[in-house]
């Protein structure tokens, strides 16, 4: 009795003078058959007392270890406000969000993961801090992290210093999956990869840095399940970190980007042909000359990369002309339920 007393205290606090919304939350999970109803529990929890309708949407990441029918019997036992997400298989945390992304019916997001590292009471203080002040993303930053220093700090560490390098944006925890959103901003950004850790950097294309922030929030240690990862995510981080440089620089014009790289190695080719033309003309003999065939490769490479930038351009075009082609694939596509279907405030 006085753990429920004090949870709703919390959130009635929290979510005083917010703007009337629904609210959406996100979990992927992959593997975590002991954290399910305890997870499960938490939120309800921490939401007892919430003033305004909510769903939770649990994607089930490909998992094989029951964690599929565990959230089958929490929906059933909970109401349909838990919304299970079946993903055919493994197709990582950033496809798994987007499949609940796309679900998602709330006009506030919340992602955060199923582990309970993340404290489902920081949700209401989030959702509030994004409403008062008018914000489009509101990251929960983990200031006092509980987790392993060379699997998962060092790692998250090495990520975040070279995420705020290439996209500017002055983010001090990009790891942490607690984070809230406006929905109509968030749904106008795809996922892909392990782009989850870049969704600041990718909305930062659809709205002002100014409309994002930082608040500090809780962080536990795993106590049940294992970690699904560690050194080796900050190698996919770097890969993926070129990919969002290269289109937050270029997306709309790739042409510019390998246009440039063109017109820079064909000079150099023209060049090196230019000068050997001279040499040729007093005489000397080049044809057994390793720059000539460096110079006549240069103005090749350039033609090439400025034939890729026209193709690019041309593909550009056929991206933001296209439908919405989703990263991963349900066992059964997530039912628009009723309004019934919303938590409602008692």
């Amino acid at each position: 009795m006085n753990t429920a007393v004090s949870t709703p205290a919390i959130s009635t606090t929290a979510i005083a003078d917010v703007p009337m919304h629904r609210l959406s939350i996100v979990v992927p999970m992959y593997n975590e058959v002991e954290n399910v109803e305890p997870f499960v529990t938490a939120v309800h929890e921490a939401l007892a007392n919430y003033g305004f309708p909510w769903e939770l949407l649990i994607v089930n990441d490909g998992s094989r270890d029951g964690t599929q029918q565990a959230l089958d019997e929490q929906a059933r036992l909970r109401g349909p406000h838990v919304r299970p997400i079946h993903l055919w298989r493994n197709f990582r945390q950033t496809a798994a969000m987007q499949a609940g992304i796309d679900a998602a019916r709330g006009d506030v997001i919340v992602t955060l993961d199923g582990d309970l590292q993340n404290d489902p009471k920081d949700i209401p203080k989030l959702v509030a801090r994004l409403l008062k002040d008018d914000m489009d993303l509101v990251a929960g930053w983990r200031q006092n992290r509980q987790d392993g220093l060379w699997l998962r700090k060092v790692p998250s560490r090495i990520a975040n210093r070279l995420i705020r390098k290439v996209t500017q944006l002055e983010f001090q925890d990009l790891g942490c999956s607690l984070k809230a959103y406006r929905a109509s901003v968030l749904k106008r950004v795809s996922l892909y990869g392990e782009m989850h850790r870049f969704i600041p950097a990718w909305m930062a294309t659809v709205t002002s840095p100014a409309r994002m922030a930082e608040e500090p929030v809780s962080h536990h240690a795993r106590t049940r399940g294992e970690s699904k990862y560690g050194i080796s995510r900050t190698l996919r981080v770097v890969l993926d970190l070129l990919a969002v440089n290269f289109f937050l620089r270029f997306s709309g014009r790739p042409g510019h980007f390998f246009g440039g790289v063109g017109l820079g190695v064909g000079l150099v080719g023209m060049l090196i042909l230019s000068y050997l033309a001279v040499l040729k003309m007093f005489g000397e003999q080049i044809g057994g000359r390793p720059l000539l065939w460096l110079g006549f490769f240069c103005v090749l490479g350039g033609l090439q990369f400025l034939t890729t930038g026209v193709l690019a351009e041309l593909l550009i075009r056929i991206y933001y002309d296209r439908g919405d082609v989703a990263p991963y694939h349900t066992t059964r596509g997530p039912e628009l339920a009723a309004e019934s279907a919303w938590h409602q405030p008692s």
